[in-house]
């Protein structure tokens, strides 16, 4: 039994399920000189798996608070059958939104490091929508260290919903990285990019870089508590000589971080 998985059993993130998981527990008892059942009799019933709707970790969000009156999306997450949020720890997430001279955000390139918290992760799926007025969805191009799975578009609202096929499944406690790009429909000028999270992230950086004919007049930091449509925090970002700005934000909680920008 691996330090990872008892150090997930003491803190709640997982719980011994399976035969092998309880026989261990049993052992425990034993080694630390307890009663048959001292440890055992503590654990709750089984978790549900296999739906999306149930996430494995306490801290994840169902995906109707993270887009709450968006039912177009837990409709194609229910049609795509998506794994638990839960099921994949973000250790790292780093995003680059570029806007080019036009003041249009064309490009966004993310990658991800990811860790299982349960065995057998093989897929996982992600969401991108474009900015209300758009013709088309954004696409996902250059996926690398993973390949596209099915994709689900409502072009009507602007809609992408994904399904990424990692390049093995993943047991418990093994951690990859995700690399892929967006093109993103145009829109017109473009003021902002933010992420929604659904569960923790260990660090999340996003970097938006502007191009040097076409700088914002100002720029800024929000943050979001889950659901909100008013900012909980706002912290003025400078704009250096490489003509971008960015955020860091260590133990990201759920919610929405971004950038905005005002044009001259």
């Amino acid at each position: 039994m691996s330090v990872t998985t008892l150090s997930y059993w003491r803190r709640g993130r997982s719980q011994p399920e399976r035969a092998a998981s309880l026989r261990a527990v049993h052992l425990l008892e034993e080694l630390l000189g307890l009663r048959r059942t001292a440890l055992t009799a503590l654990l709750g019933p089984p978790r549900p798996r296999g739906r999306w709707v149930t996430p494995t970790t306490h801290d994840a969000l169902r995906v109707e608070q993270v887009w709450p009156g968006e039912d177009e999306i837990a409709e194609l997450f229910v049609e795509l059958d998506a794994p638990p949020t839960g099921e994949l720890e973000r250790l790292s997430i780093h995003d680059s939104y570029f806007v080019d001279a036009r003041r249009r955000g064309h490009l966004l390139r993310m990658r991800q490091v990811i860790r299982a918290t349960v065995g057998g992760v093989a897929r996982c799926v992600v969401v991108h929508k474009a900015d209300d007025g758009a013709v088309g969805c954004p696409e996902i191009t250059s996926v690398r260290h993973a390949r596209l799975g099915r994709i689900r578009r409502r072009p009507e609202s602007g809609l992408l919903v994904a399904e990424l096929l990692l390049d093995r499944p993943l047991a418990l406690g093994d951690s990859t990285v995700l690399e892929y790009e967006v093109t993103v429909p145009d829109t017109g000028p473009t003021t902002d990019y933010g992420r929604f999270f659904a569960v923790p992230v260990r660090e999340y950086v996003l970097q938006v870089h502007f191009d040097p004919v076409a700088v914002p007049a100002h720029c800024e930091r929000f943050d979001r508590d889950p659901g909100a449509e008013v900012d909980r925090k706002r912290e003025q970002l400078w704009i250096g000589a490489s003509a971008s700005a960015h955020v860091l934000a260590p133990d990201q909680a759920p919610g929405q971080v971004g950038i905005r920008w005002e044009w001259e």
